[in-house]
């Protein structure tokens, strides 16, 4: 019997030992991936030559992302034909990389033994080792193979130096005459265990993911500029991150590699941690499609409905195992000479993104191709950002790449659960996307809008309003028409200087509530003139110049509504735009008819419909923001400082906390690029809105004839 069957008779009685105990206790607190490569088969260039492919001691050097007290090492002999023998493995750490010297260090037993074999096919772990590692570390793995692979399985996207010697030299703290290697083999992950650990990112794709031309021993990679970024956050710091690209890989047919269905569920869903997934794939479907002739728009028009059908499958595998799926829109490649695209394939280009951006399927979109692509030429790469291929970016559009991911799609410590709101929220909260959205509170005509409860004043709408923002730490934007309220004007004075006392900023309303559609151009930019002036006395001392608009009408012309643009530019105004809207208004007038009959159950009706059409407005805003843009947006809520707007401002601000919204200031949401158009009001209208489908709600409003 050769030694390695008795290793493996050792290996599947499972003996134990302290080393397999140490795993079993580790596991028990949770392990995540911290390094890992995509494994496919090594032929030709990328497998060791026959005669250095056994009896050598390779010695291979990965950077970690994500740090703990723990590791684990997952080896892989997934496209095998035969057992491939371990001889002996050993971890260290690397304090330099492209060197083969090593710091301290441990040897690791599988089942507590030294050795093991990897059936055919198969990946084992070996025995949790206690190495604890900061993030970023750099980590040498060392492993003595007796015999060769057959075939080997490994990684050739290494961009790094490793070194193999004959013989074994697992232990030894350099490995003098070893000969350089710039590929992995054999090793899928580093796994750590560690009382920060958080979960593990996944991106998966092409050579643009795998890091295709990037120095040698660099760490440049976008994935690793991205990583770095990770751990530069206390938010984010415990989280992995694993490269899972594959030069050439195509989402539909294998390639180099196994195409991403078949590989998808070895490379993302098994591997231990993994909470996320970025995909980054496609280009090379489209650009195999007319490489090496024409394809007829059928071919053209089957590939995208393919492209997209497989991503939609891969989102429903993740699914299944929690794992949520950012999509990544497919960067342009006009002027490649290995591709040569023409107009045809553009198009499948930007049919396969309109479908990442807008379909819904993903649950969060990062826009490479807007951030990458040429704003004169919107097919290719924008110089600086393009390696020289028209293909794969620079080192700067690796770094581009990284930054245009926001680190607020993995931050997990900002979803807010409130027990008391009763089973319905807490399902909102736990489908909510963990970046925690952010939503500005703003709040029109002031000082008055609608009929008012039996004995209250403008004043006291106010304190209610502003002692609930106070309560729940939300800031807020009002906005005047001073020409309301002046049926009480000492009231109207009140009422607006306890918004002020607050410390809370105004905006422009115009002075009556014109609408710019019946009152035209001149008229509309008259009444907001006529308002500037009791506006400046009262925001004495802050920026009041922020305009609701659009509200009735933006105009219902390009001629009118650019007038009228045009009019609050040149005065200095941004637009305070709107994207969350559910009515308020329509229950002020209902409520004050209840108050004023004391009928208690209609206004539990009143509350009960308020809430219900607030919760499904907000889930409505964030669907068409998926859906249209890929990603939230900060949203801005249109509310109004009425009787029943008041009452109900605390049982509302707490529903938004319990649904995972974060308040933040109509500044800070309007920074957003999605605003530009409202805060450069030189810019195209229209105002943007996030209005109509896909996500509309039907929203009931209050119940008809109530108290009436």
């Amino acid at each position: 019997m050769r030694w390695w069957t008795t290793a493996l008779i050792g290996f599947a009685l499972l003996t134990g030992g302290a080393q397999a105990r140490d795993a079993d206790a580790a596991g028990k607190r949770g392990w995540i991936a911290s390094w890992g490569s995509a494994q496919m088969i090594a032929e030709g260039d990328n497998a060791l030559p026959a005669d250095r492919a056994g009896n050598i001691t390779l010695r291979q050097i990965v950077r970690l992302s994500a740090g703990g007290d723990r590791i684990r090492l997952r080896l892989s002999n997934a496209f095998g034909t035969r057992p491939l023998a371990i001889g002996a493995a050993h971890v260290a750490y690397a304090p330099t990389v492209g060197s083969p010297q090593i710091r301290g260090g441990v040897r690791l037993t599988f089942a507590g033994q030294p050795t093991a074999v990897i059936p055919a096919g198969a990946e084992i772990y070996a025995d949790a080792a206690a190495l604890p590692v900061t993030p970023g570390a750099d980590l040498a793995i060392s492993l003595y193979l007796p015999e060769p692979a057959t075939p080997q399985t490994g990684h050739p996207g290494a961009r790094g130096t490793g070194f193999a010697l004959a013989g074994n030299h697992v232990g030894d703290a350099t490995l003098a005459g070893a000969a350089p290697i710039t590929r992995w083999y054999a090793i899928a992950d580093v796994e750590v265990s560690g009382p920060a650990t958080r979960g593990t990112i996944v991106a998966i794709g092409d050579s643009i993911t795998d890091g295709y031309g990037v120095a040698p021993n660099s760490n440049t990679r976008w994935t690793d500029i991205f990583a770095a970024r990770l751990r530069g956050s206390p938010a984010t710091r415990g989280i992995g991150l694993i490269n899972a690209g594959i030069g050439g890989n195509r989402v539909l047919l294998d390639g180099l590699g196994p195409n991403l269905l078949a590989r998808f569920d070895r490379d993302v869903i098994a591997r231990s941690g993994v909470r996320w997934a970025i995909v980054l794939e496609g280009i090379n479907d489209i650009g195999v499609l007319t490489r090496e002739a024409p394809a007829t728009p059928a071919q053209h028009a089957a590939l995208v409905a393919e492209v997209t059908a497989g991503f939609t499958q891969l989102v429903a595998r993740a699914h299944a195992h929690g794992i949520k799926v950012i999509g990544g829109t497919i960067m342009p490649f006009g002027g490649n000479d290995y591709y040569h695209p023409a107009a045809a394939s553009e198009a499948d280009r930007q049919a396969i993104n309109a479908f990442i951006r807008n379909s819904g399927t993903f649950d969060a979109v990062i826009d490479f191709d807007r951030v990458m692509r040429d704003p004169a030429h919107p097919e290719r790469l924008a110089p600086a950002l393009d390696s020289g291929d028209h293909l794969h970016p620079s080192a700067a559009g690796y770094r581009v790449m990284a930054e245009a991911v926001p680190l607020s799609l993995f931050d997990t410590a900002a979803i807010v659960t409130k027990p008391a709101l009763g089973d319905a929220a807490r399902a909102d909260v736990g489908s909510a996307r963990d970046d925690c959205p952010a939503i500005a509170l703003t709040f029109d005509d002031i000082p008055a809008h609608g009929p008012l409860a039996p004995g209250e004043t403008r004043r006291d709408v106010i304190g209610k309003i502003t002692a609930a923002l106070a309560k729940a730490k939300a800031p807020a934007f009002g906005f005047l028409n001073a020409g309301f309220g002046l049926d009480d004007p000492a009231d109207a004075a009140q009422a607006i200087a306890a918004w002020r006392a607050a410390g809370l900023p105004l905006g422009n309303h115009t002075f009556s509530h014109g609408n710019l559609d019946q009152v035209g151009a001149a008229a509309f930019a008259a009444d907001v003139a006529r308002n500037e002036a009791p506006l400046a006395a009262a925001a004495k001392g802050s920026d009041w110049h922020w305009f609701r608009y659009p509200f009735l009408s933006e105009g219902s012309t390009p001629a009118v509504r650019d007038a009228a643009r045009a009019d609050l530019k040149a005065r200095g105004y941004r637009a305070a735009a709107v994207t969350m809207s559910f009515g308020d208004y329509a229950w002020n007038p209902p409520y004050a008819a209840c108050a004023a009959k004391r009928d208690m159950a209609g206004i539990a009706r009143l509350e009960t419909s308020f809430l219900a059409d607030a919760r499904a407005d907000a889930l409505a805003a964030r669907a068409r923001a998926k859906a249209q843009l890929g990603r939230d947006v900060p949203y801005v809520l249109l509310m109004h400082v009425g009787s029943f707007d008041a009452h109900m401002l605390p049982r509302l601000l707490t529903l938004y906390s319990a649904l995972g919204f974060r308040f933040t200031t109509l500044a800070e949401a309007e920074a957003d690029p999605y605003y530009a158009a409202a805060v450069d009001l030189a810019l195209p209208g229209p105002t943007p809105s996030l209005s109509g489908p896909p996500g509309g709600a039907t929203l009931a409003g209050p119940p008809a004839g109530l108290c009436s």
